[in-house]
């Protein structure tokens, strides 16, 4: 189909035809994936995070260097995979979790897998962001690396971490459209299935649009409850 011909009054009324009956479900599908996605990554790389940071050299709890090491080559190597790449990478882990490799669900599984590193760093760099005389402090009063960590460095860090998992659940947003590439549900599929493969370029746009509301969505609810958490802008 020529690209000139995409935007008849015929096929603009075909989209809307498609908008209608599709768009409120593979929203919702887009939506559902992306908050259970990351979830996950954060439960995940949360805890992660706070390891590299506690358990560095110079770190309040260090741990042996050969597991720290391990532990930074694993997640730099996931953060190098491409997406498209490492879906397929993890089809046979996804197939025993889910049982299928495609679909709606089963897309999550990779998804997980390529943002919690993401998220690990993330929080990593939050963490490393508290001032350590706070942490100094903290120590000379006697308290326990975990209190530290559980008292002083997370609360220190909230507003960031709001921020950076603002970012973490866009970036988680912007994969499950590349997912549909190879069978993943929600408005990606419904972009290249329908609206790229098919020729229908009004579908196509359409989904685009959708996906900019719902990144300026996400983003503008992180970026009010980051505000509302940094006590320095109460005082």
């Amino acid at each position: 189909m020529n690209f000139t011909t995409a935007f008849t009054p015929e096929k603009l009324q075909e989209a809307w035809d498609i908008i209608q009956r599709d768009f409120l479900t593979e929203t919702w599908a887009t939506v559902y994936v992306t908050l259970l996605s990351t979830l996950f990554a954060i439960v995940i790389g949360l805890p992660l995070g706070c390891v590299l940071v506690m358990g560095d050299a110079k770190g309040i709890r260090p741990l042996p260097a050969p597991l720290m090491k391990f532990l930074n080559v694993l997640i730099n190597f996931l953060r190098s995979v491409p997406f498209l790449i490492l879906i397929v990478m993890v089809i046979p882990l996804t197939r025993l979790i889910v049982g299928t490799s495609v679909g709606t669900v089963a897309s999550i599984v990779p998804l997980v897998v390529a943002a919690f590193p993401f998220v690990a760093r993330l929080v990593e760099g939050s963490l490393r962001e508290v001032s350590p005389n706070v942490i100094e402090t903290a120590q000379s009063m006697g308290a326990t690396p975990m209190q530290i960590l559980l008292h002083v460095m997370l609360p220190e860090s909230v507003p960031s971490l709001i921020t950076n998992f603002t970012l973490a659940i866009t970036t988680i947003l912007g994969y499950t459209a590349m997912s549909g590439a190879i069978g993943g549900g929600g408005i990606g599929k419904t972009a290249i299935t329908i609206g790229y493969q098919r020729y229908r370029y009004a579908v196509l746009y359409a989904c685009v649009i959708v996906l900019v509301i719902l990144v300026q969505l996400f983003q503008t609810i992180g970026t009010w409850l980051a505000r509302k958490s940094d006590k320095r802008l109460k005082q």
